[in-house]
């Protein structure tokens, strides 16, 4: 099982009681038969089974109709609806594989995707990604993404493939790694980019987070201010995730969620990636630290901008406001 349901006990979807997956796969079937579909019973179903749940139904469905559950739903809905829906029927290691393929697949390079779960997948997690991806298309996903990206970005990337994080905290190295990033920042003309990839893609989270406060007291500056100045573009984006998901997870995709809301336009497939993937992780947290961080609730915010039955399957994966 993917690594995501260790720590399942934060998230908004949970396994439902009595669970029957035969009566769950009539209901789809109902759903969808005959003129016109119930939207609402495939949501409310959908939304209120953990992902596990969800495959077994996709096989009951295919024993007792003879279909596949996934291409009927696709036939049956559309547009941003079609894919919240498609994502949650999707395994979580598969929905990973599946996005970082598109990012370097499909025409020029997504790199918000690439950052996005590189930086905020554990150590094991991103083992998983590579095996299931060569196993699923038969390449290299570190010979993919060299091949789509350079300079420190890629390097940064490639060390965060590897899966090899060091653990715990190294007392006697705190001191002399902030010293190695404010040398490399603040204190020279020009950047040493280097330091800050070695650095920020081999430590743990925990000794990181006192990395950033000996580096607060030595330099005056929290460490992503420095980011902000002296790196630009694909690598700072990415210094800027793997600091954040260091120092808190829900609050980074808190901040991703708000960004992905504010402004003109929606980022859709950002909003649909984190509410899928997180919904059965840690979106009570992603819900608290959103309130924490900006001056709303993150019911309110997708209340506000998006709407239909998409609406109501976001709204449900959310689980609650916390105005």
């Amino acid at each position: 099982m993917y690594a995501f349901v260790l720590q399942a006990n934060r998230g908004t979807v949970k396994p439902t009681g009595n669970f029957n997956t035969s009566a769950d796969a009539e209901v789809l079937h109902k759903a969808m038969k005959g003129l016109g579909t119930d939207e609402d019973a495939i949501l409310q179903l959908l939304t209120a089974r953990s992902n596990t749940q969800r495959q077994e139904i996709k096989n009951t469905y295919k024993t007792l109709f003879g279909k596949d559950l996934i291409n009927d739903l696709k036939g049956e809905l559309g547009g941003k609806f079609e894919s919240l829906i498609v994502a949650l029927m999707t395994p979580p290691l598969a929905y990973d594989v599946t996005s970082l393929r598109d990012a370097i697949k499909g025409a020029g390079t997504d790199e918000k995707v690439l950052i996005e779960i590189l930086a905020s997948r554990t150590a094991h997690q991103v083992k998983e990604i590579v095996a299931a991806y060569r196993k699923e298309y038969d390449d290299n996903l570190e010979e993919d993404i060299c091949g789509d990206t350079s300079g420190h970005f890629k390097r940064l990337l490639v060390i965060l493939l590897q899966g090899n994080r060091q653990t715990g905290i190294q007392e006697g190295n705190i001191e002399a790694d902030a010293q190695a990033l404010f040398k490399a920042g603040e204190e020279k003309y020009g950047t040493d980019e280097q330091s800050f990839v070695t650095i920020l893609g081999n430590r743990s989270a925990e000794h990181l987070r006192k990395v950033f406060d000996a580096y607060m007291k030595m330099s005056g500056f929290e460490i992503e201010e420095s980011i902000q100045r002296e790196t630009s573009g694909n690598l700072r984006a990415l210094l800027l995730a793997v600091v954040k998901c260091a120092r808190s997870i829900p609050a980074y995709f808190a901040e991703s969620l708000y960004y992905a809301m504010k402004g003109a336009g929606t980022d859709d497939a950002t909003l649909i990636r984190v509410m899928v993937t997180r919904s059965e992780v840690d979106m009570l947290d992603i819900r608290k630290e959103f309130r924490r961080l900006f001056a709303c609730s993150l019911h309110s915010m997708i209340k506000g901008d998006t709407g239909g039955d998409y609406r109501k399957a976001l709204l449900l994966l959310c689980g609650g406001d916390d105005a």
